[in-house]
C-alpha cells in the first residue's frame, strides 16, 4: 500500500462533539443575568453546573436511569443522580408557573417520550422574558436504552414548535456538519467490530479508516453549508415573550 500522507486535521475530525457543545453551553449561561434562579431540566450527573456559579442552580431529573438500563447498545455502566434537587417526570415537575428565570435542557429531549409536552412544561415555569436553553442531538446512535425515544431532532422542529409557544428563538447553532459526523461515526467503526462482530481490524482496515478520515477532513475544511443536511445537533437559545 503506498505511503500515506494525513490531512492535518485528521486527527482531530470527528471527535469535538462535546466540546463544541460545552464551549456553547459555558458562552450562553455566563450571558444570563447574575442570580438568575435556573432549571437544569433532565440534569443527570449535573455536569453543567460548573458553568452556573453566578446564577441560582436547581435540577431536575426523573432519577430512574441507573447506568445499566436494559444492558443493550451504549451504556455508561454507572450513573449517579443522587445530588438531584426535584425527582419528577419533566412533563409535571412541581413547581408553580413562571418559577424560573431560565431553563436549560441538554441532550435530554431524545430520552424523553413526547418532546412537545416537555418543552410545554419549560414553557409553564419559565417567566416571560426569560431563557430557554436547549441542546439535542440532529441524529444518534440508541444509548441509555431503554430511555431512548427518538433519534434528533432539525432546526425546524425548534422553529415550529418553540414559535408556536410563543417563544422568539435569539440563536440556532449547528454543531458540526455532515464531514464531522460521518468522521464521528468512523471512528466508532474498530469499537463495533470488536463488540458485535468479535474481532479486531486489520492493518489494512485500519489504514483504510485513516484514508477515509484524510478524505472527510479535507472535504470538511472547504465545507460551505454541509450542516443543512446532516449535522451533530443543534444548539438553541430563545426567550419566552
Amino acid at each position: 500500500m503506498r505511503n500515506i500522507v494525513f490531512h492535518p486535521d485528521t486527527d482531530s475530525i470527528g471527535t469535538r462533539n462535546q466540546a463544541t457543545r460545552d464551549e456553547w453551553l459555558e458562552k450562553t449561561l455566563l450571558g444570563i443575568r447574575a442570580g438568575t434562579t435556573i432549571l437544569d431540566a433532565g440534569a443527570g450527573e449535573l455536569q453543567y453546573k460548573k458553568f452556573c456559579s453566578h446564577l441560582a442552580y436547581v435540577s431536575q431529573d426523573f432519577c430512574q436511569y441507573d447506568g445499566v438500563g436494559d444492558k443493550r447498545s451504549n451504556q455508561h455502566s454507572r450513573w449517579d443522580t443522587s445530588r438531584i434537587d426535584i425527582v419528577s417526570d419533566i412533563t409535571a415537575i412541581p413547581r408553580e408557573d413562571e418559577s424560573f428565570g431560565a431553563i436549560m435542557c441538554v441532550e435530554v429531549l431524545e430520552h424523553v417520550p413526547d418532546p412537545v409536552a416537555t418543552i410545554k412544561e419549560l414553557s409553564r415555569l419559565l417567566e416571560k422574558g426569560g431563557w430557554l436553553i436547549i441542546t439535542a442531538p440532529f441524529c444518534s446512535l440508541t444509548h441509555q436504552s431503554p430511555f431512548h425515544f427518538c433519534d434528533g431532532f432539525n432546526r425546524y422542529f425548534y422553529e415550529k414548535h418553540l414559535e408556536e409557544m410563543g417563544f422568539e428563538i435569539r440563536d440556532i447553532s449547528t454543531n458540526g456538519n455532515f464531514f464531522e459526523y460521518m468522521a464521528q461515526e468512523i471512528r466508532r467503526i474498530p469499537w463495533m467490530a470488536d463488540y458485535y462482530c468479535g474481532r479486531q481490524l486489520s492493518f489494512r482496515e485500519k489504514a483504510l479508516l485513516l484514508m477515509v478520515k484524510q478524505m472527510l477532513a479535507k472535504f470538511g475544511s472547504k465545507d460551505r453549508g454541509s450542516d443543512e443536511m446532516l449535522c451533530l445537533g443543534h444548539h438553541v437559545l430563545a426567550r419566552k415573550l
